[in-house]
C-alpha cells in the first residue's frame, strides 16, 4: 500500500476499514508524541501531561490560547502549534477519501468536522442562557452525523466520480445485488433417465462372420 498517498493524499476512495485504519495511524501518532513530550518534561523539570486532540486545531487558531503561558508552557505550545496540523492533514486526508467513496464532496468535512470543533471551541462565549446549549447539541447531531456516514455506511459498490471500488470485485457484485454465476442446478430427471444398451457383435465374430463362406 502506498502510505504517502494513504495518510497524506486527498484523491481517491477508502472503504471503512482503511479510514478506521488511518484514525488508528493518526492516534498512535498522538500518543507518541505526547508520551515523548511529557518524558521530556519530567526530565528538564517541565509539565509532565500532554496531550493531543484533533480539535486542538482549532484551539491553536484561537488567539484566548496563548495568552498567559508560561515558559514552561512554551515547549508543549509550540509541539501543539507544529504537529497538530500534521495529525489534522491525516485525518482529514482519511475522512476525504472516504467521502469520495461514498460519492460525497470533500467538503462535507466542513458541516461534519469544522462546524462541530468551531462551536466546541466558541460555544461557551455565545452570550444567553439556552443558546449555547442550543448550539452545541448542533454541533453534537452534526458530528454523530459525520460518524455515521464516514465509519459504518458502506460505499458506492460501482465506479464512482472519484475513482473504482476499494473493495474486491467478488463483494462489489455481491453488494449490488448482481446475480452470481452459479452451477447448473442438479437435474433429477436426466440423472435418472436410463437409456437402453445397444447390443452389437463383438470386433473378432463380426470379422470370422464377414470372412467365413456362406453355407450350402
Amino acid at each position: 500500500m502506498d502510505w504517502t498517498w494513504f495518510l497524506f493524499r486527498f484523491h481517491g476512495r477508502i472503504n471503512r476499514a482503511r479510514l478506521w485504519l488511518s484514525l488508528l495511524v493518526v492516534l498512535c501518532w498522538m500518543a507518541f508524541v505526547a508520551a515523548l513530550v511529557a518524558g521530556a518534561g519530567r526530565l528538564l523539570g517541565g509539565p509532565t501531561a500532554f496531550s493531543f486532540n484533533l480539535t486542538d486545531i482549532f484551539a491553536v487558531l484561537d488567539p484566548d490560547t496563548f495568552r498567559g503561558l508560561t515558559r514552561a508552557d512554551i515547549v508543549p505550545a509550540a509541539f501543539h502549534v507544529i504537529l497538530t496540523p500534521l495529525f489534522v492533514w491525516a485525518f482529514a486526508a482519511g475522512a476525504i477519501k472516504r467521502l469520495h467513496d461514498r460519492d460525497r464532496s470533500g467538503w462535507w468535512t466542513v458541516p461534519f468536522f469544522v462546524v462541530p470543533g468551531l462551536i466546541n471551541q466558541y460555544a461557551e462565549r455565545i452570550p444567553g442562557t439556552n443558546l449555547p446549549a442550543i448550539v452545541g447539541g448542533a454541533g453534537a447531531l452534526l458530528s454523530l452525523w459525520g460518524f455515521v456516514e464516514l465509519y459504518c455506511l458502506a460505499g458506492d459498490p460501482w465506479p464512482n466520480r472519484f475513482g473504482p471500488n476499494p473493495l474486491p470485485k467478488v463483494r462489489s457484485s455481491e453488494r449490488s445485488g448482481r446475480p452470481r454465476p452459479s452451477a447448473p442446478a442438479w437435474d433429477q430427471h436426466k440423472e435418472l433417465e436410463f437409456t437402453p444398451h445397444v447390443a452389437s457383435p463383438p470386433l473378432a465374430e463380426a470379422a470370422i462372420s464377414s470372412t467365413s463362406p456362406p453355407a450350402k
